[in-house]
């Protein structure tokens, strides 16, 4: 199988494994934020939430463009097409080996 050239998949399935990162990702896909906005928004320092940025905008999750004085970050729906393209395909494998004992049970009932 050849790998989707667009995601890294460790970088991406590892950045997602967080659930605060999974969380900021979900807020910056709906709406960009800046980087303070979303530190207000965890029980966590500011140095902790930007760490957590910094890992999904290496994986391509997230961008960062600097307004004035603040970092603004968007979730970059592009990479998350990929690996939804990824699991797709991990699906697809998974969905035929199913069917193939799914077949292989309904010979055996025939006996």
């Amino acid at each position: 199988m050849v790998v989707d050239q667009q995601v890294d998949a460790d970088r991406v399935f590892g950045a997602l494994a967080d659930p605060t990162r999974r969380d900021i990702l979900d807020r910056v896909l709906r709406e960009e934020s800046s980087v303070s906005a979303l530190a207000e928004r965890y029980a966590m320092s500011f140095a902790a939430v930007q760490k957590h940025v910094a890992v999904l905008e290496k994986a391509g999750l997230v961008s960062k463009q600097t307004r004035g004085r603040e970092r603004m970050v968007r979730g970059e729906v592009r990479t998350v097409q990929s690996a939804t393209r990824l699991l797709t395909r991990y699906e697809e494998i998974w969905r035929g080996r199913l069917e193939r004992i799914d077949a292989l049970l309904d010979q055996e009932k025939e006996k």
